[in-house]
């Protein structure tokens, strides 16, 4: 009887290794997409110096949509089916113009260092859409692990003057770039079972060039921009890492290891950007930036362990 009583565990053991390896692989592909999209602050901030931000956001949009869809022609990939448009038309509303239009917006009106405030409730926004656009279970000590970390983000963040300045409207403005990036998100990864993370963004940057190439054009045409080399190589990589290569990494961990897990390795952006900063920007890297660091990273482990891996896989 023995023999006929192990086939079972041995189908399940093998099943929970191989959920255990999904996650883990798609944890790092995750978090190859937030080392990607960290950079894009300091960039911005270089791309900016000559072109104006109105211009800058239309245009890297353009530069992803142009390589989109060279790639999409290449690997002669049909048109995305009639129940993936809605997903991806929200998906980019918000990736290409609701985060990076309002976000600029607020950036107008107040510091960047009182938009991390706000900013740092990303990663437990997206959980919370994910719980409720997908249904993904996570744990009470998920909640816990996710809110710990975010605490410490804000308290990182108020400590370098995100608490001076206030101003309602930047406020608003930047809750509102969060919801839009947090769901985004969410849209983009649902469909990513049945279309691949690549596919999605260049879709999405696809279906924004009718607005974002004329945008641009206009845009041009009235800023006159004179960019140095500097500014314009800044503006390029945005366009094809923080707008384009990052999302192939950033999806596939969402699909990989689920949203709402996945998710929470975001919480690492604010201070990898800081890390980008001194390195291009001569920013100082403080003893609060490691020890907010450590927290954070703490957090998002506890996160990934309070979450068992059969929440993850298709239901039966």
């Amino acid at each position: 009887m023995a023999p006929r009583t192990s086939v079972p565990r041995v189908a399940a053991a093998s099943a929970t290794g191989t959920a255990h390896h999904q996650v883990r692989e798609g944890l790092a592909w995750a978090l190859l997409g937030v080392l990607l999209f960290s950079a894009s602050v300091p960039l911005t901030k270089v791309a900016v110096g000559g072109f104006d931000p109105f211009l800058a956001a239309m245009a890297r949009a353009v530069i992803a949509g142009s390589i989109a869809v060279v790639l999409l022609r290449a690997r002669r990939v049909p048109l995305p089916a009639a129940p993936f448009r809605g997903p991806l038309a929200f998906t980019m509303l918000g990736a290409v113009f609701g985060w990076p239009i309002l976000l600029g917006l607020a950036l107008q009106r107040t510091t960047a260092a009182h938009v991390a405030v706000i900013a740092a409730f990303m990663p437990l926004t997206t959980a919370l859409f994910a719980v409720l656009r997908v249904r993904e279970r996570v744990s009470t000590q998920f909640w816990l692990a996710a809110a710990t970390g975010t605490a410490a983000l804000v308290a990182f963040a108020l400590s370098r003057g995100g608490g001076t300045g206030l101003d309602p409207v930047a406020d608003l403005l930047v809750v509102g770039a969060v919801l839009f990036s947090s769901w985004c998100y969410v849209e983009g990864a649902s469909i990513t079972r049945a279309m691949p993370g690549w596919q999605v963004i260049s879709w999405v940057v696809v279906l924004a060039l009718p607005i974002t190439l004329p945008a641009t054009l206009l845009l041009w045409a009235l800023t006159q921009p004179t960019p140095t080399p500097t500014q314009w190589a800044a503006l390029v990589m945005l366009g094809v890492s923080s707008m384009y290569l990052g999302f192939f990494a950033w999806y596939r961990g969402l699909a990989m290891a689920g949203i709402a897990r996945a998710g929470q390795t975001q919480q690492l952006q604010p201070l990898l950007t800081l890390l980008w900063s001194a390195l291009f920007l001569g920013e100082v890297v403080t003893a609060a930036t490691i020890a907010a660091a450590v927290v954070v990273i703490a957090c998002v482990v506890w996160a990934q362990r309070s979450r068992a891996p059969a929440a993850v896989a298709p239901e039966e």
